[in-house]
């Protein structure tokens, strides 16, 4: 009876952070995500990596051990533990702790430690910062709304850079850089989005003429998507406006019967 009162004790602590002890667990953890990347980042520069060779190396595998604790703890005391284990945090928190352990088999893994930051998310939760959620699920709903219309100009968009591409291997040929269509298509690709990078410029007067044609295609290509998005995001924004002003003065939660009124409306309607 004991020890299932500690597991229960346990586990609010390390998943609930309406108690004292809950918060302050989940700052300390945050603390140590955000110390484990910067020695990451610190382990890639060549010359501290070579002077501080085993302080860095005994950081990486303290925090190894401390999140592979923290990791068991939470199977341990979780009410449905396979539940946690299969959940987007219980995923992120397993990778964030194999690619040390995968270092001692494959050089070079370590970095991969980088994972651990995707656990700062955590931080929504902490500092009730929901609302930046809420924001974010109102974004993916509408990419979701948005994603016939990007699938059909994703697929235009492809369809005239392996036209343009084709084309430009004809024209400009593998003496000024066009050695083959994949390549061509590359440059296609970099010229539309406007970036640019230099490596392959067409020479001849009809292959700049495309490329100026291009340029200028690439603004009003980068547009579209946005737009789409845009127009979608409007349309939801209107619809929970529309809702909002449909809420009652006063309701009943359904789960807890608490009485829902003007000052908590709105967390109740989340």
């Amino acid at each position: 009876m004991r020890q299932q009162a500690l597991r229960k004790y346990i586990g609010r602590i390390i998943f609930e952070t309406d108690t004292k002890e809950g918060k302050i667990f989940d700052v300390v953890l945050l603390v140590a995500i955000i110390a484990s990347f910067v020695v990451t980042i610190i382990a890639t520069v060549k010359e501290i990596k070579v002077e501080y060779a085993t302080a860095i190396k005994t950081a990486e595998w303290f925090f190894t051990i401390l999140f592979t604790i923290e990791y068991f703890t939470r199977i341990a005391t979780a009410t449905k533990p396979l539940r946690y284990i299969f959940s987007f945090y219980g995923l992120v928190d397993l990778l964030s702790i194999i690619p040390t352990y995968l270092g001692i088999f494959i050089s070079g893994t370590q970095t991969l430690t980088a994972i651990r930051t995707l656990r700062l998310i955590r931080v929504f939760k902490v500092f009730n910062l929901y609302q930046y959620t809420n924001s974010g699920k109102i974004l993916i709903q509408a990419l979701q709304a948005s994603k016939a219309k990007i699938v059909v100009f994703l697929v235009s968009v492809l369809t005239i850079v392996t036209v343009i591409g084709s084309l430009m291997y004809f024209i400009e040929g593998a003496e000024h850089g066009f050695t083959s269509i994949p390549r061509s298509i590359y440059w296609t690709i970099v010229t539309i989005t406007t970036v640019g990078y230099g490596d392959i410029a067409p020479e001849t007067t009809l292959g700049q003429t495309i490329a100026s044609i291009l340029m200028i295609l690439g603004y009003a290509i980068l547009a579209v998507p946005t737009g789409v998005v845009s127009a979608e995001l409007t349309k939801l924004n209107k619809t929970i406006s529309q809702n909002e002003d449909k809420k009652p003065l006063s309701s009943t939660c359904n789960q807890c019967s608490q009485k829902v009124t003007p000052k908590n409306v709105e967390s109740y309607w989340k």
